[in-house]
C-alpha cells in the first residue's frame, strides 16, 4: 500500500470522529459568531459568515490540523472602531465600508502569506501581547455588560463605558422597564450559566457546551409565552434580526473610502490583529494536537488571507484561527481538518433550517457569553501571572493596556514595544551597546556528531527582536532528537525567549527528544519565575540564593541528591588544585561553581571558567569538569582522542605511548606522560576495553588526582549524569590496575 493509499484510508477511517468534533464545535460556534457580529455592531449574520466561509477555505487549502477558523475575540475593537469611525453616525454604511477593509486586509494576510511573513507573532514581546489580549477583553466586557443588563443603546470610549457600568446597574434598578428587566434577568442568569457549567459532573449534560444551552433555554422561554397565551415582553429590538432570506439579502462592500486615511489605518489595524491573533492560536493549537504536529503557518497565513477576502465580499466578518473553539475540536477527538468543514456544515445547517428560532434569541443572553469571555481575557490572574514574572514585565503589561484602552490597538501595541526596548536598554545601561548588538547574527548550531546531540550557541543578546533567529534553528532540528541550548556567552535573554523556549522544550518532549537549556547560571533575575529576564551578573554580585536558581541548577541540586551528594552553587576563586594539570598550564582559571561533591569518594563535578591566556586568545571558556583526589600515587599521564590537538603535542615533543596487543587503542587515542613503563602496566586490558566502549573524554593525571572533562563547553545535566557515570567506573579500574 501506498502512503498516499494508506493517508487516504487514515482520513476516510477518522471521519465519524471529526464529524461529531465539528457538530460539538458549532454548537459553540453558533453563539459566539452571533454575539461577535453583534459585539462589533455588524449584523449577526455577519459572523456566522466568517465562520462558514472561513471553515471551508481552510479547511480545504490550510496548513493546520486541527484548528478551527471563523469571527475572532481579538478583532471585536477594531472592526467596532472601524464600522464606527467609517460610518460616521451610519452604522449599517460603516459596515459596508468596513467590509471593503475587510477584503483588502485578506489581500494582505495572503501577501503576508507569500512572503512567508508566519514569523510576525515572534517580533511582539510576549507582554505586550498579554497587555493587548487584556485590553480586548476589557472591550468586548465594557460594551456587551450593559446590553446583558438591557440597556442596548450605550455608547462611547471602553473606559467611558466602563466607568458608566454603576451608575447603569443603579439605574436598572431604581427606573428599569419591564423589557429591560427581563432582559437584566436572562442576561445574568445566562452568565450564572456561563460561570457555573464546569462545575456540572453529568457526562450527559456536558455533551451540550454552555453557549448552546444558553441559546436553547432562551428560545424555550420566549415560545412558553406563546404555549401560555401570554404577550412576550420583549420586543424585537431586545432579540437578533436575521434577514428572512438570508441568501438574498448578502451585504456587498463599499470601497468609495479606499483612498482615505481612515480607511488605511482601518485596513492595517485589522491585517495586523488578524495576523496576530491567529499565528498565536495556530502555535497554541498545536501544542495541543495529539499527534504532535507543527501547522505550515505561512499556508495557514494564504488561506486565511482568502478566506477573509472571500467573507467580506459576501458581508462576512474578519476569518482568523481561534483559540477557544480550537481546544474544543481537540478535546473532542478531532485529528484533521475535516472536522473545520464539518463545524461550518452545520452552520449551514442550523442557519437554513431554523431561522425562526434564531430570531428568538435575546440579546442579552449572547451578550453574557460574551461577558464572560471578556473577563477571561482579562481576569486578575492575568495580572498575577504577568507580575510574577518581573516588575518590568508588569510595567511593560500595563502600558500597553492602558494606552489600548484610551486609544487604540495600534498605538497600544506600539506603545509596548517601545517600553520593552526602553526597558531592555535601561536593564543593560546602554542603547548604544544594546542596539549595536541585538540584531547581530548571534546563533550557531551545529550536530555534535559522538552523541548526535545538537548544540546551539547563543551571543550577545536574545531578545524578541531576534528571537527568529534562534527559532529558525531550532525549526530546523527534527523533534526526536536532543538539543543543548547554550547562554553562557550571552549577556542579556528576554521574557520572550524565555517563554518560547519552554513551548520548544514541550514540543520536543512530546516527539521523543529533549532541550537543555545551560549557561544561564551566572544570570541574574528579579523572580524566582522561569521566565523571568536573564542578565549577567557582575563576579563580585553573583549569589548563590535560591531566587537566582536557574532550571539547570534545579536540577543539579536535585541530581547531587539522587547521588546522595551536597551541592555548592557559590563560586569559588581557590582554583590552585587545578594549575599542576596540563590542560590548565597555559590557561588563566578565573573561578569554579555549581560543584556536586562527593565525600566518600572524594570527587567533584564543577563549572569552571578560564581564558586561553594572552598568548593563544582572551576569549572566556566555561567547561565542566569532574575532578577524583586519589588516594595512592598514580603515574601522570594525559589521555585524548587522536587528533589534531594531539599532533600538535607531537610537535612540542609529547609521544604517543603505544599499548601492547590493542591497535584499535593505539589508533583511536593519543596517551602521553614521561614514565612509559608505568603507564603501559597501569592500562590493562579490562580498563582498555572500558575506554574503548565509552564516548572519549580527557583524562588527565597529576600522581595525586584525576581531572576528567569531555567539551570546552558547559555540560547538560544528562552529560554531567554520564561523566559521573564515567568517573566513577574509571576510578574503580584504576584501583584494580593498583591492587594488581
Amino acid at each position: 500500500m501506498t502512503p498516499k493509499t494508506n493517508h487516504t484510508n487514515t482520513f476516510i477511517k477518522e471521519l465519524p470522529k471529526n464529524f461529531f468534533s465539528g457538530f460539538v464545535v458549532s454548537l459553540i460556534a453558533l453563539p459566539l459568531g452571533l454575539g461577535l457580529a453583534i459585539a462589533s455592531d455588524a449584523p449577526p449574520i455577519s459572523g456566522i459568515i466568517a465562520a462558514i466561509v472561513g471553515g471551508v477555505v481552510v479547511a480545504v487549502i490550510g496548513g493546520s490540523n486541527v484548528t478551527i477558523t471563523g469571527p475572532g475575540n481579538g478583532l471585536v475593537i477594531v472592526l467596532l472602531g472601524a464600522i464606527t469611525t467609517l460610518g460616521v453616525g451610519d452604522l449599517y454604511q460603516g459596515y459596508l465600508f468596513t467590509l471593503a477593509a475587510i477584503v483588502i486586509s485578506g489581500i494582505l494576510m495572503l501577501l503576508l502569506g507569500f512572503l512567508k511573513m508566519g514569523r510576525l507573532a515572534d517580533f511582539f514581546p510576549a507582554s505586550a501581547i498579554e497587555g493587548m489580549l487584556a485590553a480586548i477583553g476589557w472591550g468586548i466586557f465594557a460594551k456587551q455588560f450593559h446590553i446583558m443588563i438591557g440597556h442596548n443603546n450605550e455608547h462611547g470610549s471602553i473606559v467611558k463605558l466602563l466607568a458608566q457600568i454603576p451608575s447603569g446597574l443603579t439605574d436598572l434598578v431604581q427606573n428599569g422597564t419591564i423589557e429591560e428587566m427581563v432582559a437584566a434577568g436572562i442576561g445574568i442568569i445566562s452568565l450564572l450559566i456561563m460561570i457555573f457549567y464546569s462545575k456540572i459532573r453529568n457526562p450527559y449534560f456536558q455533551l451540550i457546551p454552555a453557549p448552546m444551552w444558553i441559546l436553547i433555554l432562551s428560545v424555550g422561554f420566549s415560545y412558553s409565552f406563546g404555549w401560555l397565551n401570554l404577550p412576550f415582553p420583549m420586543d424585537s429590538s431586545y432579540l437578533i434580526s436575521i434577514p428572512e432570506n438570508v441568501l438574498s439579502n448578502l451585504a456587498f462592500p463599499d470601497f468609495s473610502k479606499a483612498l482615505q486615511k481612515e480607511f488605511i489605518v482601518s485596513v492595517f489595524a485589522i491585517t495586523l490583529i488578524a495576523s496576530i491573533e491567529s499565528l498565536l492560536s495556530i502555535k497554541a493549537v498545536d501544542k495541543l494536537d495529539s499527534q504532535s504536529r507543527r501547522s505550515n503557518v505561512n499556508k495557514d497565513l494564504k488561506a486565511l488571507g482568502l478566506a477573509t477576502s472571500l467573507s467580506g465580499l459576501v458581508g462576512g466578518l474578519n476569518v482568523v484561527t481561534v483559540i477557544a473553539r480550537s481546544s474544543v475540536n481537540v478535546n473532542n477527538g478531532a485529528t484533521n481538518r475535516s472536522a473545520n468543514f464539518f463545524h461550518a456544515f452545520f452552520l449551514v445547517v442550523f442557519i437554513l433550517l431554523f431561522q425562526e428560532q434564531l430570531k428568538k434569541i435575546p440579546l442579552a443572553a449572547l451578550a453574557a457569553i460574551l461577558v464572560y469571555t471578556g473577563y477571561k481575557l482579562a481576569t486578575p490572574k492575568t495580572f498575577r501571572k504577568v507580575a510574577k514574572i518581573g516588575k518590568e514585565q508588569i510595567a511593560i503589561f500595563l502600558a500597553t493596556l492602558l494606552t489600548t484602552l484610551f486609544t487604540n490597538l495600534i498605538t497600544g501595541i506600539s506603545v509596548g514595544i517601545l517600553s520593552t526596548m526602553v526597558i531592555h536598554m535601561i536593564i543593560n545601561k546602554s542603547s548604544i551597546l544594546f542596539l549595536t548588538n541585538v540584531f547581530k547574527p548571534n546563533v550557531l548550531l551545529f550536530q555534535e556528531h559522538e552523541e548526535k546531540t545538537y548544540y546551539v550557541n547563543v551571543k550577545y543578546f536574545c531578545s524578541f527582536l531576534n528571537f527568529y533567529r534562534l527559532k529558525n534553528k531550532l525549526d530546523a532540528v527534527p523533534e526526536d532528537q536532543n538539543v543543548i541550548i547554550d547562554f553562557s556567552v550571552c549577556s542579556f535573554v528576554d521574557h520572550t525567549v524565555m517563554e518560547g523556549l519552554e513551548n520548544y522544550m514541550d514540543t520536543f518532549l512530546k516527539k521523543g527528544g529533549s532541550i537543555e537549556v545551560i549557561g544561564l547560571d551566572k544570570h541574574g533575575a528579579d523572580s524566582k519565575h522561569p521566565f523571568a529576564i536573564r542578565k549577567i551578573l557582575p563576579l563580585e554580585t553573583l549569589r548563590p540564593i535560591e531566587k537566582y536558581f536557574t532550571r539547570r541548577q534545579a536540577s543539579l541540586k536535585a541530581t547531587a541528591l539522587e547521588y546522595d551528594w551536597s551541592y555548592e552553587a557559590k563560586k569559588s576563586i581557590k582554583t590552585k588544585f587545578l594549575s599542576s594539570f596540563i590542560f590548565f598550564k597555559t590557561r588563566e582559571i578565573s573561578y569554579f561553581y555549581n560543584k556536586l561533591i562527593d565525600e566518600k569518594d572524594n570527587c567533584s563535578v564543577f563549572d569552571v571558567e578560564f581564558t586561553e591566556g594572552a598568548f593563544v586568545a582572551k576569549e572566556v571558556v566555561k567547561t565542566t569538569v569532574m575532578y577524583i583526589a586519589l588516594p595512592d600515587q598514580l603515574p601522570v599521564f594525559s589521555l585524548d582522542k587522536e587528533g589534531l590537538l594531539e599532533r600538535i603535542y607531537k610537535l612540542a615533543g609529547f609521544k604517543d605511548i603505544s599499548i601492547k596487543n590493542h591497535p584499535d587503542f593505539n589508533r583511536r587515542f593519543f596517551l602521553s606522560g614521561e614514565k612509559k613503563t608505568e603507564i603501559q602496566a597501569l592500562f590493562h586490558d579490562d580498563l582498555i576495553f572500558f575506554l574503548e566502549s565509552n564516548p572519549y573524554y580527557h583524562v588527565e593525571s597529576n600522581g595525586n588526582s584525576l581531572l576528567i572533562l569531555k567539551k570546552e563547553r558547559l555540560l547538560s545535566v544528562q552529560e554531567i549524569k554520564a561523566m559521573i557515570y564515567f568517573g566513577q567506573q574509571l576510578q574503580t579500574l584504576l584501583k584494580y590496575s593498583l591492587v594488581v
